[in-house]
């Protein structure tokens, strides 16, 4: 009965994202989101958003001199126009404030004019580290933060995960707000849907989730009860078929950086209803992606072969990460040829 009573608020379908379709429901919280605290800039985050890496020189120093020619490349070689920086692959943890701070600052500039949204992770283990940078992304023009839970001291329940959110999302209310769930990181399990639920009575600029756990069935929850203005986006690349089956709006991934042009034409035969050609790109970037897993797959080996494909210099990643040894770089590049001419 419950649940009849549930499925009863809703009404419609809204065809969103790449033919991914959402059930929307219709309460009075909509109008709290309509509110005085509600974001300035309230376009809807969708498609392809790529998670970038940062850019390091030999020394391990930040390198924003590569970031304009990155801009370029995402948009005219991969048909990227949104991204995610300073997050897990950005390698945000290892970033101290000010380098974020930079790193946030000449992506929103040079992306600006130019890309759809420039999305900035704003996580810190610090509460007010992760609000100055949220202050700090609202000044620079971002086009929206996200945030990771803190993953040292862990919040134990969903109500306080809900609070450090609410806590930071506060520093930036005029920027729409986006939870990043990534369990295998942050060792968090505990489901999205728990701490999504009535969410946005606590934070009215709450615009989504960046899901990023491989629990199907959670997704398909946050997106059954998402609100209308909600963009349920999704982190695993090597699953993302079957996330848009479930009605996600969108991805943030690393691999779209240099997959962003056949992760597009997944996008379009699934939105026409191709589901062939979409399974037969999804089956691609799994084979690459196992093969690349079998050898070792980390932040410094993408960032590797993201550096022999797109040309662009990003440097070594930082310690404790290792750079991608040379053979296992050669055979993963050798792999992506074969797979993608």
């Amino acid at each position: 009965m419950k649940k009849s009573v549930e499925l009863a608020k809703f009404q419609g379908i809204n065809k969103d994202f790449g033919g991914a379709f959402r059930t929307q429901r219709t309460s009075g919280l909509e109008e709290v989101i309509k509110s005085t605290m509600a974001p300035t800039n309230d376009r809807k985050l969708t498609g392809l958003v790529a998670a970038t890496f940062t850019p390091l020189t030999t020394k391990g120093e930040i390198n924003l001199s590569v970031i304009g020619p990155y801009v370029e490349y995402l948009i005219e070689k991969q048909g990227v126009k949104s991204i995610f920086v300073n997050g897990t692959t950005g390698e945000s943890p290892s970033l101290s404030v000010a380098e974020r701070k930079a790193l946030a600052e000449e992506w929103c500039g040079k992306a600006r004019g130019r890309m759809d949204q420039v999305v900035v992770h704003v996580g810190a283990m610090s509460l007010r580290d992760s609000q100055d940078l949220a202050r700090h992304a609202a000044q620079i023009g971002a086009d929206g933060i996200a945030v990771i839970a803190p993953f040292f001291f862990k919040p134990k329940t969903a109500d306080a995960l809900r609070k450090f959110l609410q806590e930071v999302a506060s520093a930036a209310s005029a920027l729409p707000f986006y939870y990043y769930q990534i369990p295998a990181i942050t060792g968090i399990n505990m489901p999205v849907m728990e701490v999504v639920e009535g969410i946005e009575q606590l934070i009215p600029s709450f615009r989504g989730v960046k899901f990023s756990g491989m629990d199907l069935m959670d997704l398909g929850q946050c997106v059954m009860h998402s609100q209308p203005q909600w963009s349920i986006l999704y982190g695993v690349d090597e699953q993302l078929l079957a996330a848009l089956a479930m009605g996600a709006n969108g991805a943030v991934g690393s691999t779209f950086n240099y997959l962003g042009s056949h992760v597009n034409k997944l996008l379009s035969a699934f939105e026409r209803g191709d589901l062939i050609q979409a399974r037969a790109i999804q089956f691609q970037m799994q084979e690459l992606l196992s093969f690349a897993m079998k050898l070792g797959f980390d932040v410094g080996v993408n960032k590797q072969l993201m550096m022999e494909v797109s040309g662009l210099h990003l440097g070594p990643p930082r310690l404790p990460l290792m750079p991608c040894p040379l053979e296992r770089s050669e055979k993963i590049l050798q792999k992506y040829r074969s797979i993608f001419p």
